[in-house]
């Protein structure tokens, strides 16, 4: 996001700055339109109201007195005339000062139909430096000096009289804002966050959606695994992991893929939930709202009520589940390239202010009751499905097995029978009948700016293998019922991230086919599993696990242990 179309340097805008909020960039004061002003802003904004104020309660009283009298209006003296010209004049300065922020906020606000349309971000403008703090340590000798400005801003947080969350809109700073947060925390902790970076960030892309707060950003390496041939065409999947050998495996099992052939994919089912809930008098009357809920006749007009929201949300489906007198109604519904939450959010909004006209004893508890389910291990995700469901499959010929995974196809199958189905049943797991597919899943969504917390029900999966060809060559597969992915909104604009996209011939939307390239990432990501499902399941079965992570999961300067 570009930090100079939410703070515009108007006239306006600057005079919503204090003098104590001028920042000092390469050691040069930035000089502002409230600079000219003969008071303290604080001080020229209560005259200005005061004189509001004061005109109008003048104005009303002259004209009511000349309505009584039968003057005209339109006749007046030269008090009168001061009256209506500083009533103007303190009209436009309250206007600018307190509207502005208002107005940006509208101009500069992006809806997810706009992510959608505008796939391509603009380039954001590299962040300006700020002398404020540095990345390492402080200390007397390299410690920058702080100028008397940030200094009376940063004594002011930590006296609790400026809340730190406004810091951005009142400087209109996003870097400067993090800068001086970051030196508050300093104060206040007695820690110096070394090793968290400063610089090098562009704050004003994650300003409003993203984080709050922010006094820096985590570095994570990002591994590219492949090519993974997938649906006859060849991804390079980036995975950003702190974890030994992961990347290693993964690419592995792509290249047993590649020398057998390639897998192939196929989405069963698209669409985002949310599952309301809501309360009724008795348990009789919620009855009746699931019956009309379900009600095939009723689903044209709700469907039309829940499509308002969005130009791409559709809605596709509705379940109800009745316990006592509280229905938990699940709406599924498509939502093009976005992951969708928002969108069906709106959508369930929009039907449950329609329901309330014919249920007006309708208490709604929550927009989400749980029933959705979302970011939590649920049978009902597991057996309905909940954003992409995917299947990928495979067939690895015995050579590939033998030469690539050093291991045989016997082995493989008894293993995945014993540990993915009997282990995972024992262990009472709901939809881990795998060995790491949310390794795979949680190194792609940090990469590509999923919502890491989805990697609970996108990891549900279960993986199938069995002898083929007389019991030469192994067909593997791996079935993913919740894949929960965007291409375009959430962390997906930012530079790291949109990259990694690009990378999959992903980012942004597709305006020919609304939806496909988040379906193409659900499948990229249902491969790249189970390229990672068959190198760890081979490492089992082989005994080498625990040789490999000694050798390649522990800190080494010995550059040869890459090869």
């Amino acid at each position: 996001m570009d930090v100079r179309r939410r703070f515009p340097k108007s006239a306006a805008a600057a005079a919503a700055a204090s003098p104590t909020e001028i920042a000092s960039v390469g050691g040069a004061a930035r000089v502002q339109a409230s600079d000219a002003l003969p008071l303290p802003i604080r001080h020229t904004n209560l005259l200005f109201s005061a004189l509001f104020a004061a005109s109008l309660v003048f104005l009303m009283r002259r004209w009511r007195e000349k309505i009584r009298s039968s003057t005209p209006l339109h006749v007046v003296g030269l008090s009168e005339l001061l009256a209506i010209v500083g009533l103007v004049a303190s009209l436009i300065y309250l206007i600018s000062f307190f509207g502005i922020t208002f107005v940006q906020s509208i101009v500069s606000s992006h809806d997810e139909d706009d992510f959608l349309l505008n796939h391509a971000p603009a380039p954001a403008p590299a962040p300006t430096p700020c002398p404020l703090l540095c990345d390492a340590a402080p200390s007397p000798e390299k410690m920058p000096a702080v100028t008397e400005e940030d200094e009376e801003i940063i004594l002011s947080v930590v006296a609790g009289k400026t809340p730190s969350y406004i810091l951005e809109s009142k400087l209109g700073d996003c870097r400067r804002a993090a800068g001086i947060r970051r030196e508050v925390l300093r104060r206040m902790t007695g820690r110096s966050l070394e090793g968290l970076p400063l610089d090098g960030f562009d704050y004003g892309s994650i300003l409003g959606q993203c984080c709050e707060l922010p006094v820096g950003y985590v570095q994570l390496p990002v591994g590219i695994a492949g090519p993974l041939v997938l649906d006859g065409r060849q991804y390079y999947v980036p995975m950003a992991t702190t974890e030994g050998c992961l990347v290693a495996s993964t690419n592995r099992g792509c290249k047993a893929i590649a020398e057998s052939g390639g897998a192939e994919s196929v989405v069963l089912r698209d669409g985002m939930t949310r599952a309301p809930a809501v309360r009724l008098p008795s348990a009789r009357r919620a009855a009746e709202l699931k019956a009309f809920l379900e009600e095939p006749s009723n689903f044209e007009t709700l469907a039309v009520v829940f499509n308002r929201s969005s130009r791409f949300a559709r809605l596709q489906g509705i379940q109800c589940a009745l316990a006592g007198r509280n229905l938990y109604m699940r709406f599924s519904c498509s939502t093009g390239d976005a992951m969708g939450m928002n969108m069906v959010s709106k959508g369930v909004q929009n039907v449950l202010d329609y329901l309330q006209g014919d249920f007006p004893d309708m208490d709604v508890i929550s927009i989400s009751g749980n029933f959705c389910s979302d970011k939590k291990p649920a049978a009902v995700n597991w057996i309905e499905g909940r954003g992409k469901s995917v299947v990928c499959e495979a067939t690895i010929k015995e050579d590939v097995v033998k030469k690539v995974l050093k291991t045989t196809v016997s082995a493989l199958v008894e293993l995945n029978m014993i540990k993915n189905l009997a282990g995972s049943a024992v262990a009472g797991a709901l939809g881990g009948f795998n060995a790491h597919a949310s390794n795979i899943v949680s190194a792609i969504f940090i990469a590509t700016g999923q919502d890491p917390a989805q990697n609970v029900e996108s990891s549900h999966c279960i993986t199938m293998m069995e002898a083929v060809n007389d019991g030469k060559d192994l067909h593997v597969s791996v079935t993913m019922p919740s894949i929960e992915v965007g291409t375009v909104g959430g962390g997906t604009h930012l530079a790291s991230q949109a990259a990694c996209l690009d990378l999959l011939g992903v980012k942004g939307a597709n305006l020919e086919s609304p939806g496909a390239n988040a379906r193409l990432l659900a499948t990229i990501v249902a491969g790249s599993v189970l390229a990672g499902e068959l190198s760890l399941l081979s490492a089992l079965a082989a005994g080498q696990l625990v040789k490999s992570h000694m050798k390649y999961n522990r800190s080494s300067k010995d550059i040869s242990k890459a090869a």
